[in-house]
């Protein structure tokens, strides 16, 4: 294994990228995660922004390699901070459960699903053009059908859309796998467990 990149189960963060756009702080998580480093795309806290609401989340003892690929790759960021004393990331996914189904958002996009069939019944959220699209798209699909929006959209919002869908595809699927009893080699569905 190389020095710099990720070891499973060993994420520690502590250090943040800064951008000025979105499109920077998206191109920058591929190039990273295409040279297997750790990194998570995070809202940083409001005094750390510089025109992008979007950061990656780094593990800072890395940031002398990190700093080093994204210059080869010509890819645009302000800085590298260290995390420490500048405040708690937020939070950019939320769950709310109602009676028969489950609502997921990330950032300002909402994703509900039905808990008993998986089918998306709603998405909402988001002014950008690919919007529309998506949800016609995913409106009325099985989670386990749909295609996922980052790989149909091009925006923050489509992006939103994609970490809502997959922490929604997570849930169902845990859900589901907690939900079945195997009696006499035969697999049987019980009420799922939300």
């Amino acid at each position: 294994m190389l020095f710099g990149k990720k070891n499973k189960n060993t994420f520690e963060g502590g250090g943040l990228v800064l951008f000025q756009a979105v499109e920077e702080a998206i191109a920058a998580e591929k190039i990273l995660k295409a040279e297997n480093y750790e990194v998570k795309l995070v809202a940083p806290p409001p005094q750390l922004r510089k025109g992008c609401d979007l950061a990656v989340e780094i593990n800072i003892t890395e940031k002398p390699g990190i700093e080093r690929l994204l210059l080869s790759k010509d890819a645009h960021f302000v800085e590298i901070l260290p995390l420490k004393g500048a405040g708690e990331l937020l939070d950019i996914v939320k769950i709310k459960n109602f009676d028969n189904a489950c609502m997921v958002k990330a950032g300002n996009m909402k994703l509900s699903f039905d808990k008993q069939t998986g089918v998306i019944l709603n998405i909402s959220g988001g002014g950008c053009p690919d919007i529309p699209f998506l949800h016609i798209s995913m409106l009325d699909q099985k989670l386990t059908e749909a295609v996922r929006p980052k790989e149909q959209g091009y925006t923050l919002c489509a992006l939103m859309l994609d970490r809502a869908f997959t922490e929604a595809l997570d849930i169902w699927n845990n859900t589901n796998l907690q939900s079945k009893v195997y009696r006499g080699g035969k697999e049987e569905a019980t009420q799922a467990l939300f």
